[in-house]
Formats: C-alpha cells, structure tokens, sequence
C-alpha cells in the first residue's frame, strides 16, 4: 500500500480526531485566559495529526524539501484578516526555516468567505504553476492587510499576475483549468472534514494551533520539534 492510499485511510478518522483536538485546545485556551497554546504534559497526550502533511514534491503551494524533519500545514483564507497578518508577521522567519531545510510548509486554503476566496486562492495556485505562489501569496495579502472582494475579479488578478512579470495568457488558462479547480477544492473539502471551522488554523509538527500566535509560539514549537527530530 503506497503512503498516499495509506493517508487516504488515515482522513476519515482524521475527521474526528482533528475536530475533537481543535474544539479542545479553544476550550483549553479559554480556561487558560487565551494564553496560547497547551502545556508540554498536554501536547504529549494529542494524538500526532502529521498525517495530515502530503510530502508532494509537486506540490506547487509549498516550501522547504518534502523530506524536511518538521512539517508545517497551514490552513487559511484570502479574506481573512488574521491570515493577512500572521502571513505578514510571523511567515517570513518561517519561510527562513523552510529555506535552510529544516521546514516543509504547505498551504491550504479552505475559502469560507465563498467564490471570492476560491477565486484568490485559483489564482495563488495558478501563479505557483510559473514558480510564483510565495510572491503572489504576498501580493494578495499586501503589508498584512487582505484585498477587498473587487479587487479578486478575474480582472485584477490578472492585472495583478502582470505586475509580477508572469506570462498572463498562460496565467489565464490555468486559472480556469479543471485541474486547478479540483486541486483548490479538494484542498478546502481536507481542511473542513479535518474540522478545520476558523483561520488560521496550523498544524505544526503534527500538533494543531488555533488563531494567529505570535512569532514566539511557531519559534518555540520549531525549535522544540527539530530538536526531537535530531
């Protein structure tokens, strides 16, 4: 059995044990007063959700090596203003980990704010078909700030896929290609049967992470994570 069809097994089950880990870890977070995330005796008793990370060297909404020790899977949206901002305060040092090898982070949008996020996130996937995700990722969300719906018409993002020097006829085709399309929904239909219900939402080393944490939090677990790798 190849690991792939072994993940496919592995989701249904996901389904409830991601959901129930996500549902507790708010709850904990609430007990706590909102101070982030659980203790060290309580992360050691959640089941590892690292089945979730796919590993594909083909994954073009990806960084860092498919083989890197930690992986880290983030689930998001292109309206979402917290997204806009942890993408913009916290993902650039992750983006340092993942250029040293020592991180694979793979990006997953889950489009709850309906066609304009699915189109945002198309066209994400479209730009990383010429090698160009990470940079229209950023575009999309400009100093920590999300694009207004008006500003994700096919119109603009085509403007905007211009501006970053891609080839937009071909910017074009893949933003309406089947295959996008399905790549881009299965990503979303993931996310939501893992019970993913907010963004952002992480899973980092097989642990779950509710809400834009701060820098401090995704360092911590990283190093701590590499640490146990070594």
């Amino acid at each position: 059995m190849t690991a792939r069809t072994l993940r496919s097994w592995f989701v249904p089950l996901g389904i409830i044990v991601i959901a129930g880990l996500l549902i507790a870890l708010i709850v904990l977070q609430v007990k706590n007063g909102g101070a982030g995330v659980a203790t060290q005796d309580e992360q050691e008793e959640a089941v590892d959700l690292s089945f979730v990370e796919a590993r594909d060297e083909a994954d073009v909404q990806a960084a860092g090596p498919a083989d890197a020790p930690v992986g880290l899977v983030v689930y998001s949206d292109y309206q979402c203003p917290f997204c806009a901002r942890w993408s913009n305060d916290v993902l650039p040092l992750m983006l340092e980990y993942a250029e040293r090898g020592e991180l694979r982070i793979e990006w997953r949008d889950v489009n709850q704010y309906g066609a304009d996020s699915e189109r945002a996130a198309l066209a994400a996937h479209a730009a990383g078909q010429q090698d160009a995700f990470w940079e229209f990722h950023d575009a999309l969300f400009p100093d920590g700030e999300h694009l207004s719906p008006d500003q994700l018409s096919a119109e603009s993002l085509s403007a905007l896929a211009g501006s970053l020097g891609l080839d937009v006829e071909r910017f074009l085709v893949d933003l309406e290609a089947k295959a996008s399309l399905e790549t881009v929904q299965r990503f979303a239909a993931e996310g939501r049967e893992l019970g993913v219900s907010g963004t952002p939402t992480f899973v980092l080393g097989g642990e779950p992470l509710v809400g834009a944490q701060p820098e401090s939090v995704f360092v911590d677990l990283v190093d701590r994570k590499l640490a146990e790798a070594r």
